[in-house]
């Protein structure tokens, strides 16, 4: 898939040797020859990403990124400073000024476009987490940055603990973040002391060749440190190991010896973005939640229950041992709208949710599907332990009153239970979906049965 990537230079040559390399490798190029012209495309086109020179005929390459992240709509585009200077100061004014990364001419085309891969593909994951929260509306992401205003963490890893020590001796004067020393083994366990870092910063080299960069690959791979940023420290600009790095799961390169104020700026841009793609996540998780639960009760809702009763009657299918459903209506709850009003009503409907959650075990799956109406799932269940778990919700229903909010006294409710088994199923001879809605059809009768004989009871579908 073709993916824009905004070149900005005053010079025609400079431009037209970038855009072959990068047609080359399959990337589609916009052009701008001014500061003003770049922040006009990205406003108008979004490129994937920038590259961005940084002395241009109208404004510096550095105050069109300082425009670019002051912008709510080009804030969040990957810019790459491009530069003929090996000025300490001008690296470090970029980097203030939120380029993701400074380049020197002449460039190396294989860490180039190593860079762009690694930033690439963080943009994409940051811009699909973005996209599925501001679905749920629950980040405003123009918002300023105090939301990451606690400080991060930062793992050191080398191969000698001395080494390490001078590494957060140098840091930690230009950083609020915690450092911690670690060792491979320790940044590796499923608990870490201290917690999992915000980001490694990990030597190339911890005792055999290739050792950095596996465990770069390691912590990639671990679920636990998936999400943290990795930096690996290099003894020197080795283009191949360079790219090699990035390619496997690295977000940044850093080489010996550390520039102190340097490598916290970088340390500080990888925090913050991490925390906030940490936050997206979050607000990714609470959306998805939202969408499967019943907001009133906490119980899951009737789209999930009914897609989490098909894996139900699938593993019944695959283990041969049999399911039960039940479908349980408080009795007369029209009369508590009725007699104390709906707020009472919703109070009741809280407590006997969370009366039934407790009552079941955690494998149980227990939904809130229509108004004053319940299912519970029971996976591996016979009848008679099924029978014993209805009559028991009952009781716990139905003989401890429900007290009503605002000190307005307490109201006794029950509950009618009808009770269906999953029905034997022979290796491929029933579809698991179908028999999910046989016996939720079967346990649907059976409540009617329940209601009709008098409410306040159990009774079985007499196919079970």
């Amino acid at each position: 898939m073709s993916r824009k990537i905004l070149i900005v230079d005053d010079l025609a040559t400079n431009r037209i040797i970038l855009k072959v390399k990068l047609n080359a490798a399959c990337h589609e190029t916009l052009q701008a020859v001014d500061g003003s012209s770049a922040l006009r495309l990205a406003r108008e086109e979004q490129p994937k990403l920038i590259l961005l020179d940084m002395v241009l005929p109208d404004i510096s390459g550095i105050e069109v990124c300082r425009k670019l992240r002051a912008d709510p709509a080009t804030w969040h585009i990957p810019v790459v400073i491009i530069t003929a200077s090996t000025d300490r100061e001008s690296r470090l004014r970029a980097l203030e000024a939120g380029a993701d990364e400074f380049l020197t001419k002449p460039l190396n085309e294989v860490i180039l476009l190593a860079r762009i891969r690694s930033l690439l593909r963080a943009h994409e994951t940051e811009s699909e987490l973005r996209m599925r929260s501001e679905t749920w509306g629950e980040l405003d992401l123009a918002e300023g940055e105090t939301v990451f205003s606690m400080p991060g963490h930062v793992g050191l890893i080398a191969a000698e603990p001395a080494v390490a020590m001078n590494w957060r001796n140098a840091l930690a004067p230009h950083l609020k973040e915690r450092i911690s020393i670690l060792s491979p083994t320790t940044a590796l366990s499923d608990r870490p002391q201290g917690g999992v870092p915000d980001i490694y910063l990990v030597a190339a080299n911890l005792g055999a060749q290739g050792s950095g960069l596996r465990l770069v690959a390691d912590l990639r791979s671990r679920v636990q440190s998936r999400h943290a940023a990795i930096a690996l420290v290099l003894p020197e600009a080795e283009p191949e190991a360079a790219a090699m790095a990035l390619d496997v799961g690295a977000n940044d390169l850093l080489t010996l010896p550390l520039d102190p104020q340097e490598t916290a700026l970088r340390v500080t841009l990888h925090v913050r973005r991490k925390r906030r793609a940490d936050q997206l996540r979050r607000s990714v998780h609470k959306g998805l939640r939202m969408a499967i639960t019943d907001p009133l009760t906490g119980l899951y809702n009737r789209r999930y229950a009914i897609a989490h009763m098909d894996r139900i009657a699938n593993k019944a299918r695959e283990t041969g041992r049999r399911f039960a459903v039940m479908l349980l209506d408080l009795d007369r709850f029209k009369s508590v709208n009725d007699t104390y009003g709906h707020v009472a009503g919703d109070a009741v409907l809280e407590t006997v949710a969370s009366r039934l959650r407790d009552n079941l075990r955690p494998a149980d799956l227990v939904a809130r599907i229509g108004g004053e109406e319940f299912l519970v799932a029971l996976p591996e269940a016979t009848l008679g332990t099924a029978r014993l778990a209805a009559e028991r919700l009952c009781r716990v229903i139905g003989d401890h009153p429900i007290p009503l909010p605002e000190g307005r006294g307490a109201v006794t409710v029950t509950i009618s239970v009808g009770l269906a088994l999953g029905p034997d199923l022979a290796p491929e001879t029933r579809d698991p979906a179908a028999t999910a809605r046989d016996t939720l059809a079967r346990a649907d009768a059976a409540l009617m049965a329940a209601k009709t004989e008098g409410r306040n009871q159990v009774t079985i579908s007499s196919a079970a």
